[in-house]
């Protein structure tokens, strides 16, 4: 794993596409910006892994888009 600070309306690169800037800091609540092109899918980690397991329930046709 990568571990990189960055400071408020600081971003970083993923790739020449992806684009994740930092909006706020609030206690221990960090608010996150993501640019990326619209055939990217972007989950918080709690709904990808909930979009995989109903996946999963319905056999191996189905795949995250």
């Amino acid at each position: 794993m990568l571990v990189l600070s960055r400071k408020t309306n600081q971003s970083i690169m993923i790739g020449d596409e992806i684009e994740i800037t930092v909006l706020s800091v609030s206690g221990e609540k960090v608010r996150l910006g993501i640019k990326a092109p619209r055939e990217v899918p972007v989950y918080r980690d709690e709904v990808y892994n909930e979009i995989s397991a109903q996946q999963r329930e319905a056999g191996p046709a189905r795949l995250i888009p």
